[in-house]
C-alpha cells in the first residue's frame, strides 16, 4: 500500500463526511426548538468562548483529515517531499494549521453573530436606576435599569435599609445573588 493511497483514503473521508454532513443537515437538523428565558443579568463567565463549539468537533477533525489527505496527495507527487518520511509531517502540520484557521474563524464568525445585549453583573454596580415598586423599610421593592440598549427589571433593597418612594432615581452600588442593592441618587 503505497503513501498516495493512504493520503486518498483520508482525503475521500473527509470530503465525503463533509458532504454528507452538508446534505443531511437539513433532514436532521432543521428543527427549530423555543425556549423562554426570562432573565434579568447574566454572572460570571465560562472557561471557553464558544459554548458548544470545540475545537475537535466533527468539522474540524473533518477538515484537518481532509487537508492531511489533499497536501499529502500533493507533498507525494512533489520530487523533494516525496519520501514518506518528509510527505507525511509535511500533511500533518498543514493540516493543523488548516483545521486551526478553521476554528479560529467560526469562533470570530460566531462570536460576532450570537453575541448578546444581556447585561454583565460585573458591569452593574455605578449605573443609574428608577425604582418601579417602592423599596419599604428594611424591604424589597424593584427598580428598571438600562444596560447595553435594553430594560432589564430586578428586585432590590436600599444598601442602609432605608425607604425609597416610587420613581425615584438610584444608583446600584453591589449585587448578592439576584439581590440588587441601592442607594438614593
Amino acid at each position: 500500500m503505497s503513501a498516495f493511497f493512504i493520503y486518498l483514503v483520508c482525503f475521500g473521508v473527509g470530503l465525503l463526511f463533509t458532504l454528507l454532513s452538508a446534505a443531511m443537515s437539513h433532514v436532521f437538523g432543521g428543527h427549530d426548538v423555543h425556549v423562554d428565558v426570562n432573565a434579568h443579568a447574566e454572572a460570571g463567565f465560562g472557561t471557553d468562548d464558544m459554548p458548544g463549539f470545540s475545537a475537535l468537533s466533527p468539522t474540524t477533525i473533518a477538515t484537518f483529515v481532509t487537508a492531511f489527505g489533499g497536501f499529502g496527495m500533493i507533498f507525494d507527487k512533489i520530487e523533494a517531499t516525496h519520501n514518506p518520511l518528509i510527505s507525511a509531517p509535511l500533511s500533518v502540520l498543514v493540516g493543523f494549521v488548516i483545521a486551526a484557521a478553521l476554528v479560529s474563524l467560526l469562533r470570530t464568525v460566531f462570536n460576532r453573530t450570537q453575541s448578546s445585549s444581556e447585561s454583565k453583573v460585573s458591569q452593574l454596580p455605578g449605573i443609574s436606576a428608577t425604582i418601579i415598586t417602592p423599596i419599604p423599610l428594611n424591604g424589597v421593592g424593584e427598580i428598571a435599569y438600562i444596560h447595553g440598549g435594553t430594560r432589564y427589571t430586578a428586585p432590590a433593597r436600599e444598601e442602609k435599609g432605608a425607604a425609597i418612594e416610587n420613581g425615584k432615581t438610584v444608583t446600584i452600588t453591589r449585587i448578592v445573588g439576584s439581590q440588587f442593592y441601592v442607594t438614593a441618587a
